[in-house]
């Protein structure tokens, strides 16, 4: 990519050689350069290391820990932390009397609490990635909301080192803002990158044509939505063939966006590695003072301090390095209007993504295969959200495993999961598996975790005292078959799911797509949590994650993509124009 090496000689340099034509008021067509992408980079592997050490590490240690300092054991009402703390043992005795932790009136498991947390967390994160997902497109307000996630996700996380035990519900308040910040930072981050892949030198500039521009908000409809549904109707809209004229154009953007993503996404997980294995030496190194022993949870949160900074610090180099690359005009705010006016003008953008997002529904409903890998996705993406949570707790709370230990699984899984993006197109190609197919084969081994914890109620197993998760070495290799099979599902399906979009409705349907993802990874933390309330072990979750990894298996296998991707095509050419007319309204 020889067009990032070149930087402009002055900021006038860079701000009078254009690319091409703007296609709106405001746009900045100023050609991409090399400090720019590394600053896109640079918010990557800010955030991406509190995704695997905060949110898939020490953030469920650290709730369920504080919860514990204040809990106490039902039999006895004796505190949890202290002389009577049960000694390590198999996950199966019973001397691993449940820790409850008094909450609004309520008593609950202290893992429970974690788990309910981040269901709520979710939720949260899903509701806000709705609502927000239209602002980011407008004005300044790419960079701003970017900015503004990452400093408010990154401060969450530092101030844990004020959270003590008796305020431990403050924790959760903490983690559903930080976890609401770092998904919706991602998704205004990946806002930025068709932007930037648009205005790289190495791309052939499209000559615009009448109507090509962008248009804003429409007060009266939102008829930019799902254009292709009335592209042969309006001329006053490039149809979609006339899109696609310019192959090289179209195949040279599209690598260079894959070349960018890919590098980001490496980047990222390299960062949150290397800060994983900063904070296991930081855990280690304490562990041998009395600091641990006093205080359980001060080690944990100086990590999650660590890990704060860590995102700030990268967050203040994004926002030096990446252009604020202004979005569409609002239509009907004035240069110089009040904070009023526009506030009316933003909730009107929050009002047009939902209804955005159910006209796609409405679309989505028409097409069969969509729908199927759509209920599949529902629940996968579930399983795959419930897993790590569930795993990091038992092997916390019923394999006492050591919070340097936790992170040692931590980084297995994550290694595991970049070799895992890398083996799994050669698998593909090596047994010429189709997409779906190879989605079964990541499920079927991704059963193996929730099978193989279930093993240690079966009576003779359990008597022997090893397999089934009675020894803490048995869950290293699970987190090696939980990162392989995590980087296949996330890239075949979202692969999958964009083989059965209609032409020009790419944005839409993958809204459609997070949300669904975020909509439903929610249910299955609450459920694992009020299994743990109910039985007292966090075992009986692997129970119905061994179900809930069955249930899109035979939805998955009925994905025709082919049929799919011609009856999506078919609907975005030959729409009658009345239903489309519907549909904009």
């Amino acid at each position: 990519m020889a067009s990032f090496t070149r930087l402009a000689s002055s900021p006038e340099e860079a701000d009078t050689d254009r690319h091409r034509s703007p296609r709106y008021a405001g746009e900045d067509t100023t050609p991409t350069q090399r400090r720019e992408i590394l600053g896109w980079y640079a918010y990557g592997i800010a955030a991406e290391v509190f995704a695997v050490c905060g949110v898939g590490s020490f953030l469920p240690l650290t709730l369920e820990q504080l919860a514990r300092e204040q809990g106490f054991f039902p039999s006895s009402h004796r505190p949890c932390v202290g002389p009577d703390a049960p000694p390590a043992g198999n996950g199966t005795a019973t001397v691993n009397e449940a820790c409850v932790v008094p909450l609004m009136g309520l008593t609950i498991n202290t893992a429970s609490f974690a788990m309910y947390t981040f269901s709520l967390a979710v939720l949260v994160q899903a509701l806000t990635l709705v609502s927000f997902s239209a602002l980011a497109d407008y004005e300044s307000n790419r960079k701003t909301l970017l900015l503004a996630f990452g400093f408010v996700g990154s401060a969450t996380s530092m101030l844990f080192m004020l959270i003590a035990p008796p305020v431990f519900v403050l924790g959760a308040l903490l983690v559903v803002i930080g976890v609401t910040c770092l998904g919706s930072s991602f998704v205004v981050l990946n806002s930025f990158l068709p932007i930037l892949v648009a205005n790289d030198s190495s791309v052939q500039p499209i000559p615009s044509k009448n109507g090509d521009e962008l248009h804003s908000l429409h007060s009266e409809g939102d008829d930019f939505s799902l254009r292709s549904w009335t592209d042969e109707e309006d001329n006053s809209r490039p149809t979609q063939p006339e899109s696609k004229k310019d192959t090289g154009s179209t195949s040279s953007e599209l690598q260079l966006s894959t070349h960018i993503s890919s590098r980001g996404v490496g980047l990222g997980y390299c960062a949150a590695v290397f800060v994983q294995i900063l904070s296991i030496l930081l855990l280690f190194t304490l562990s041998k003072t009395s600091i641990s022993k006093s205080t359980p949870t001060l080690p944990l949160r100086l990590v999650l301090l660590l890990v704060g900074v860590w995102w700030c610090a990268f967050t203040i180099v994004s926002s030096r390095w990446l252009r604020t690359r202004p979005g569409l005009p609002l239509e009907g705010v004035a240069p110089g209007s009040g904070y009023r006016q526009k506030w009316r003008v933003w909730l009107r953008l929050v009002g047009f993504a939902w209804k955005s997002l159910w006209r796609t529904i409405k679309v989505a409903v028409k097409l069969r295969q969509v729908v199927i890998f759509l209920a599949a996705w529902f629940l996968l993406s579930d399983a795959i959200a419930t897993v790590s949570g569930t795993a990091i707790l038992f092997a916390r709370t019923e394999l006492h495993l050591s919070t340097t230990s936790v992170g040692l699984l931590s980084v297995t899984a994550t290694t595991s999961g970049i070799a895992g993006a890398f083996l799994w197109p050669v698998v593909s190609r090596r047994f010429g598996l189709a997409s779906n197919h190879t989605i079964l084969v990541c499920l079927a081994l991704f059963e193996i975790i929730p099978l193989y914890g279930m093993l240690a109620y079966i009576p003779f197993i359990r008597k022997w005292g090893v397999l089934g998760l009675q020894q803490p070495w048995e869950i290293f290799p699970l987190g090696v078959i939980h990162g392989v099979v995590s980087g296949g599902l996330s890239s075949y399906c979202r692969s999958l799911f964009g083989e059965l979009i209609p032409p020009g409705s790419e944005a839409a349907f993958y809204a459609l797509y997070a949300a669904t993802d975020k909509g439903s990874s929610f249910v299955g933390p609450a459920i694992v949590g009020a299994l743990i309330d109910a039985t007292g072990s966090v075992r009986s979750g692997f129970i119905f994650i061994g179900i809930l990894i069955l249930l899109p298996m035979p939805l998955v296998w009925m994905v025709n993509a082919e049929r799919g991707r011609q009856d999506a095509i078919s609907m975005a050419k030959h729409a009658p124009s009345e239903e489309g007319d519907a549909f904009l309204r």
